[in-house]
């Protein structure tokens, strides 16, 4: 039978469970101990009935039916939950990494691990899985994969975003050029269009705000009319375009404006497009769809070449009891503390959760190691009574399903800022004006929100555990086990912020 594991630290501490497990269920069938639970049936029943007092002479016959039904009840669980005779092949599923990364989902390729591709034995020892738990094992993995699957795959735009924020024009001659692009070409063209005052809508008036402006390209008396004052290598002179102006020995001629800002690849559009990765424009490009290629590639030039970050949505978007509806002074610079305290606090908070992220699902595979190394002795102690496979079955498929909690987690934290600033697209948009930097305004809000996100990786499997015991069943350990697991790593993690903190103020 194959069983099969999401990633391949569970692979492989699943073989060692299963190898261990076996070890402790050979010891308690070599030293007969599996057998004292029978002896206790005998005694507990026997006991039972006496306890109940006389009953016409008819307590033997009870106390024998009994005894018969719970051992026929013990054989059967010793048979198919005790006894390991089925073979374990450990196989993992295959994701496709395009996928993974467009659902949020992904796992360790076998090439990023040690592991190799297929085993099933270690130390030249195999593993053999009674018939129920590897029942269990694939009945949890299967609900949980389904589970997983039916989250709704999305884009994550707040990498994405993080990612354009991250980029800058590495090249100093190109960022000098930007500069004088915008001394020669833009301020000129700016203050043209202020002194003639033209009707512009409201697309034009937010197209104008940048050095790329289509309507200061495609408009005539604008760009067409201004040049570059000094000459540029990768426009040779032209004596009917550059009349009267010096030549130089370079060759270098003086283009227009809207030369200079969209001629092939010389132009400078061409060039602060290149300071972006492919792969990150794709991106970007099959997200807003909504858009063209060339508006979509304008908006990230806009975003890496403007000295400041637009600022398309003024408006909130979480729903807050903070502070009076209209805010009085107190509430504003209340706030302001606040938000202040958000982001020195997340210098450390930030990294900490991170690693939590982190190291959740590797506490999550040492808990399930940790299950089925206990079972033979649970069994042994439970008198091989069927509540305590039930119960001890519940507890293996919410181990199972804990996964899917926090892909669930990491879905929402990753897609929560296309729900918000990415749907709607229209006059009931969030904003106006596509900005591939979307609320960078709500730059603090989305902060708070980080730190509710991070604590639902915690909260939610806390949750489902509470939801167990809705239906008789015990298992809150498990969710206090891996808040306690992860608490070093956070401590650790925190300090990490805090020691950049301390570096920075210093500095």
């Amino acid at each position: 039978m194959t069983i099969l594991t999401t990633d391949y630290l569970e692979y492989y501490l699943t073989l060692v469970s299963w190898i261990v497990h076996n070890g402790i269920w050979a010891v308690l069938v070599a030293s007969g101990v599996f057998a004292l639970p029978f002896l206790a049936i005998v005694v507990q029943e026997w006991l039972k009935a006496r306890s109940e007092g006389a009953d016409e002479g008819n307590k033997g016959v009870l106390s024998a039916a009994r005894i018969e039904n719970r051992v026929f009840v013990a054989i059967v669980v010793v048979m198919f939950a005790g006894i390991p005779f089925m073979d374990v092949n450990l196989g993992t599923i295959q994701y496709d990494s395009s996928r993974s990364a467009q659902c949020q989902v992904s796992v360790p390729q076998p090439t990023e691990t040690g592991w190799s591709q297929s085993f099933s034995t270690l130390n030249n020892q195999s593993a053999k899985l009674p018939v129920w738990w590897a029942f269990m094992h694939a009945l949890s993995r299967a609900v949980t994969g389904a589970s997983v699957a039916a989250i709704p795959c999305g884009t994550d735009l707040r990498q994405m975003r993080m990612e354009i924020d991250a980029t800058r024009i590495n090249d100093p001659v190109l960022a000098q050029e930007v500069a004088d692009f915008t001394h020669d070409c833009y301020g000129p063209a700016r203050a043209k269009l202020f002194m003639q005052r033209p009707q512009l809508d409201e697309a034009q008036m937010h197209d104008v705000t940048w050095i790329g402006s289509r309507f200061f390209a495609e408009t005539g008396g604008y760009y067409d009319s201004y040049r570059s004052s000094s000459p540029r290598d990768a426009w040779p002179y032209d004596s009917t375009r550059d009349a009267g102006l010096a030549q130089v020995n370079g060759g270098g001629g003086y283009p227009t404006c809207r030369q200079w800002w969209a001629d092939g690849s010389n132009g400078l559009r061409a060039r602060l497009l290149g300071q972006v990765d492919p792969s990150l424009l794709n991106r970007l490009a099959g997200w807003a769809g909504f858009l063209s290629r060339a508006a979509v590639d304008d908006s990230v030039i806009r975003a890496i070449a403007s000295p400041r970050q637009q600022k398309l949505n003024q408006g909130s978007v979480y729903t807050d009891y903070g502070g009076q509806i209209d805010k009085s002074l107190p509430n504003i610079v209340t706030r302001a503390a606040g938000d202040l305290g958000i982001a020195s606090g997340a210098m450390a908070a930030f990294p900490a959760m991170d690693v939590v992220r982190q190291a959740l699902p590797m506490v999550l595979a040492l808990l399930k190691m940790a299950l089925v190394i206990c079972i033979p002795l649970v069994l042994v102690v439970g008198t091989y009574d069927l509540k305590t496979v039930v119960t001890v079955s519940v507890v293996q498929f919410a181990l199972f399903f804990v996964d899917f909690w926090f892909q669930l987690a990491r879905w929402i934290d990753s897609t929560i800022l296309d729900a918000l600033y990415g749907q709607g697209w229209g006059w009931n948009r969030p904003h106006s004006n596509f900005d591939p930097l979307v609320g960078l305004n709500n730059a603090f809000g989305d902060m708070l929100l980080n730190f509710v996100m991070g604590t639902m990786f915690l909260v939610l499997p806390a949750f489902w555990m509470t939801a167990l015991t809705w239906a008789g069943f015990h298992a809150g350990a498990i969710a206090q086990a891996l808040v306690n697991s992860t608490k070093d790593a956070q401590t650790a993690g925190a300090k990490g912020g805090g020691t950049g903190v301390k570096m920075a103020s210093r500095k």
